[in-house]
């Protein structure tokens, strides 16, 4: 176990039965317990499916019907009875009700005790996150978090009062600009970063979760690395300054 560094999050959605696979010998091989791992994976409407492939519920059945065939089929998958937590992909076409009835579901989820946490991925309306939140706390957040979208400021914002894990993607792919800006640059290299480290150690500075995409094994090391990696501004404050206004 002491060669093994486990990622907070493990993110099962596109592949869920080769990462069930990888959990399993976890168990087996590497005596790493269950309750070692913080397991995440999302429902996905018909809309965000690859229909070229075996969709895990039948999409003329009700919405609580496929959430219920989508769930039971990740657990399956995964290899376990619970999710640390379950989200939906994204908020659902047409009216608001159709998303809070969607939301209804997994909020009853939680109460069977099937997910310890539930939240939402692709959300970028507070108003949305209001309405959910009537009916049951949200917990977690997954956006995109990118200089394109303006480091989604309004929902971080959201988020951080009101106490909900906000997990960041595509930040990496969506912000060469800041990758690549001298500024920038200067901060990484005070702190013995890459550039891809230094922003994961900002957003986590900034109360944020970075999700790791890579299939890289250096990368994921690297990132894991950041975490518990010291930061330093002396030197810099100016350039982490105007970095944070940038993003916050």
């Amino acid at each position: 176990m002491a060669t093994i560094n486990l990622p907070r999050i493990i993110y099962g959605t596109a592949c869920e039965d080769l990462v069930g696979e990888a959990l399993q010998e976890l168990y087996e091989k590497h005596d790493v317990k269950r309750e070692d791992l913080w397991i995440q994976t999302k429902f996905t409407p018909i809309g965000g499916q690859d229909t070229s492939k075996p969709i895990p519920y039948n999409s003329s059945d009700s919405i609580e019907d496929q959430i219920a065939a989508c769930l039971e089929t990740s657990l399956k998958n995964l290899k376990t009875t619970y999710l640390d937590s379950y989200v939906l992909h994204s908020p659902l076409p047409g009216q608001l009700g159709h998303t809070v009835r969607a939301w209804q579901v997994l909020a009853k989820i939680q109460d069977e005790g099937k997910a310890k946490m539930i939240g939402v991925c692709n959300t970028y309306d507070v108003n949305v996150l209001e309405a959910l939140d009537e009916v049951r706390k949200v917990q977690v957040v997954q956006n995109r978090w990118y200089q394109g979208n303006g480091w989604d400021k309004d929902v971080v914002r959201y988020c951080k009062r009101n106490g909900i894990m906000y997990q960041s993607f595509w930040t990496l792919s969506g912000s060469p600009d800041l990758l690549g800006h001298p500024t920038f640059l200067t901060i990484a290299k005070t702190n013995n970063f890459t550039p891809e480290q230094a922003v994961y150690k900002l957003a986590q500075l900034q109360g944020i979760t970075p999700l790791s995409g890579t299939t890289q094994v250096e990368h994921m090391r690297q990132d894991l690395n950041v975490e518990t990696a010291e930061w330093t501004e002396d030197g810099i404050q100016r350039e982490v300054e105007l970095v944070k206004k940038l993003i916050e």
